[in-house]
């Protein structure tokens, strides 16, 4: 498998629809959990999707791990420090997450990024069970808890807790898993 070549780790039965885009910085790590699926071709997916998934760790040493039976459509995912997706999750089509600003605050390092340990990055963590609707954003240092849904469109600048539903930009709890 491709995916292989390029240095992820693919656990058992994983299954890639279309092709993903990946792309490692040296010393980084992409996990991929057991029966999880990669979607990023919109015949696989009811709602079709924008662009194929994107998988990229953007330092040295970042981290993106993706447990067991998660599914992703079209999402984007960068890592600069650390990404960790739980088990059965599920990311809607055209999810972004990142936990790096992609650019320093300073204005003459913006463009070229002279320092990329000057940019601001803080880990995300997405535990088990959590449904990410179509085109959320989950942003830098961000933790959602466990069976929690997140309405399509939000925005994630803050923490949600274990089983709640939260929406809007910026995302607020809206409601409790029943």
């Amino acid at each position: 498998m491709q995916l292989k070549a390029l240095g992820v780790q693919l656990g058992d039965n994983v299954r890639i629809e279309g092709k993903p885009v990946v792309s490692m910085a040296p010393d980084s790590e992409i996990v991929i959990g057991a029966r999880c699926v990669l979607c990023s071709d919109s015949r696989y997916t009811a709602l079709g999707i924008n662009h194929p998934v994107v998988l990229r760790t953007l330092r040295p040493d970042a981290r993106i791990n993706i447990k067991e039976d998660a599914g992703i459509s079209g999402a984007t995912i960068c890592a600069a420090i650390e990404i960790n997706i739980g088990s059965h999750v599920l990311l809607g089509a055209n999810v972004t997450i990142a936990d790096t600003d992609f650019h320093s605050l300073k204005a003459n390092d913006r463009r070229y990024n002279k320092n990329p340990h000057d940019i601001a990055a803080s880990p995300v963590n997405i535990a088990d069970n959590v449904f990410i609707g179509t085109g959320a954003f989950i942003l830098k240092g961000v933790n959602i808890g466990a069976n929690s849904i997140i309405g399509a469109g939000s925005i994630l600048v803050h923490d949600v807790p274990a089983n709640v539903i939260a929406a809007g930009n910026p995302a607020k709890v809206i409601g409790n898993i029943p």
